[in-house]
């Protein structure tokens, strides 16, 4: 692991290793296509419970990847739109859309600090940011404010993600390695994804940020959205070595204030 990418090779080598990974994600036994296609469901069921009824809403899936999770909001009857860097991601997501016959759900390619001009400015009930997002962002402030110029007036913002405690612990989970507050991005030189280690892929750096809970929810302060409640959950059920329970995962909803 090496430090300090430059500004703008950050973004080129991520998008290069998530297009690359769409192949190998599309085939693992992690995403289970065939499961999904068949009615599986991606979503958390603190997800289903804290989001409520989206029936009729328009839902915007910001970082969608192939769009599990947003084609699982369409299912219970969302109007959804997935927005992801990765353009083999969003044709994978059509094509899957059209496979399971959701016929209304909207795919656009575009990083997600451009999601506004990418989607003509429309605004949408709810935005959704889902698991191992926001890890991929220097800058919380600028993504807060680009969430916020998407969610409708009455509308709301809900990002469920992995909690950084979690990213602190070693490997073998028993003790703290890392620095909790260090900011440093950290360049990885890797090949395989999460989804398949024994992946061959060809793009194999990426750069990563670690954002604290209090960052995440003052940026979307900040942005002027309001929080309705922050959530922690031990998720996963990670135990520590004297059988103690930590965060594994978050969740956030904020509102923006009707006119």
């Amino acid at each position: 692991m090496t430090t300090t990418p430059d500004s703008t090779d950050w973004l080129a080598a991520n998008q290069a290793n998530w297009d690359d990974r769409v192949p190998f994600h599309l085939a693992s036994e992690f995403y289970d296509l065939p499961g999904f296609v068949a009615g599986g469901e991606s979503l958390r069921g603190f997800e289903l419970a804290e989001v409520g009824d989206v029936t009729g809403k328009r839902l915007l899936h910001l970082q969608c990847h192939i769009a599990l999770d947003t084609l699982s909001w369409a299912r219970r009857g969302a109007i959804v739109t997935g927005l992801d860097f990765s353009a083999p991601a969003v044709a994978a997501a059509a094509e899957l859309a059209e496979q399971i016959g959701v016929t209304d759900a909207r795919f656009v390619a575009s990083d997600v600090h451009d999601a506004v001009e990418a989607l003509d400015g429309q605004t949408f009930d709810i935005v959704y940011t889902g698991f191992g997002a926001l890890c991929w962002l220097p800058d919380l402030d600028r993504w807060a404010r680009t969430v916020a110029a998407l969610v409708a007036p009455g509308g709301f913002a809900y990002v469920a993600e992995y909690h950084p405690f979690s990213d602190i612990l070693a490997a073998d989970g028993e003790r703290v390695e890392y620095d909790y507050f260090d900011r440093t991005p950290a360049v990885y030189d890797e090949p395989g994804t999460y989804a398949d280690l024994a992946a061959p892929t060809k793009a194999t750096r990426t750069v990563e940020w670690q954002h604290g809970l209090g960052e995440v929810l003052t940026a979307l302060i900040t942005a002027g959205l309001r929080p309705e409640f922050l959530h922690e959950h031990d998720h996963a059920h990670f135990r520590l070595p004297d059988g103690g329970r930590v965060p594994r995962v978050y969740s956030v909803r904020a509102t923006k204030p009707a006119v």
